[in-house]
């Protein structure tokens, strides 16, 4: 009896063994598959962007429609050899954003790792608008300059996200408040322009000198009707010959655009937040990548 109970102990053992082996073994598949298929709004964001122009960059080109959210199984319907019924349902869907319609925090500091005093300024005005102290603009520029000396041992790596700004001293509510108006883009040292087309009142308001929110949502409500081709375009639209548009900070292009992915697969989320430059008119890069895997709420009981 006593053996008996032992061979049946070892044999469910094995069992179960076996089962968990067949269990993660099909969780890796898929969520490899979920991984190459949201791949394809990054594709399809790339395709849309080699089309774009290379200037005016606006809300009104085709790049800044989504791709709406999509059944999968509508791309499979002419294949014979798929049977769309036989798995989950999946969905699909993008969205591109311009990462130059945002403040780059890298315009702070010089190529040398010094504080510049008027971007510092146009940082403090961003945090107010974002209801955040104007010495947030102080410690984000401190802690910039201490990553480009190597100073700053609690930030190992070089700052990549805005959510790395916590290393600096940047809590997780000041982080959320700043991302509509801030962008960490990837070059250090090398300064980007903010795009007129795209940028929200407050950034522009911000960055401009002299700019009141006013006459920031007049500059705004002109690129609705038509978007600017050039500065001189823009300085028209804003009739006030006391704000002067600085050319070395902003433009009417852009070259940073963020590929947002989402893959929606029962109760689980599988989104992908990619940076992409387009560095000549028909070749675009991409320069970041990450994944974020979700359960949806309620799922799952």
């Amino acid at each position: 009896m006593v053996l008996m109970t032992v061979v049946v102990t070892l044999a469910a053992g094995m069992v179960w063994q076996q089962w968990r082996s067949i269990q993660v073994e099909s969780a890796e598949r898929g969520r490899t598959q979920a991984a190459w298929i949201v791949v394809g709004a990054l594709d399809w964001a790339r395709l849309v962007l080699r089309e774009q122009k290379p200037s005016p960059v606006a809300l009104s080109d085709a790049w800044a429609q989504p791709l709406a959210e999509t059944r999968l199984s509508t791309f499979l319907a002419t294949d014979r050899d798929n049977n769309a019924d036989s798995g989950p349902e999946a969905f699909l869907s993008g969205q591109i954003s311009d990462a130059q319609g945002r403040y780059n925090l890298r315009n702070v500091i010089d190529g040398a790792g010094k504080v510049l005093p008027l971007d510092l300024k146009v940082l403090e005005r961003i945090c107010q608008a974002a209801g955040l102290p104007s010495s947030m603009a102080g410690t984000i520029a401190q802690g910039l300059v201490n990553i480009a000396a190597g100073a700053d041992n609690s930030a190992p790596l070089p700052l990549v996200r805005l959510e790395d700004l916590a290393w600096i001293g940047v809590d997780a509510a000041g982080i959320e408040a700043l991302r509509a108006y801030v962008v960490l883009l990837p070059d250090a040292g090398v300064r980007t322009k903010l795009n007129l087309n795209t940028a929200p009142r407050e950034v522009l308001a911000a960055v401009v000198e002299g700019m009141d929110l006013g006459a920031a949502e007049r500059l705004v409500q002109a690129r609705q009707r038509k978007a600017f081709a050039t500065l001189d375009d823009a300085g028209v639209a804003l009739a006030n010959n006391s704000i002067k548009l600085p050319a070395d900070a902003v433009d009417v292009s852009s070259a940073f655009f963020e590929v947002r992915g989402r893959l929606r697969l029962e109760d689980r989320v599988l989104e992908e937040l990619s940076l992409v430059q387009k560095t000549t008119p028909t070749d675009v890069v991409t320069r970041q990548r990450q994944r974020v895997s979700v359960v949806l709420p309620g799922a799952g009981g």
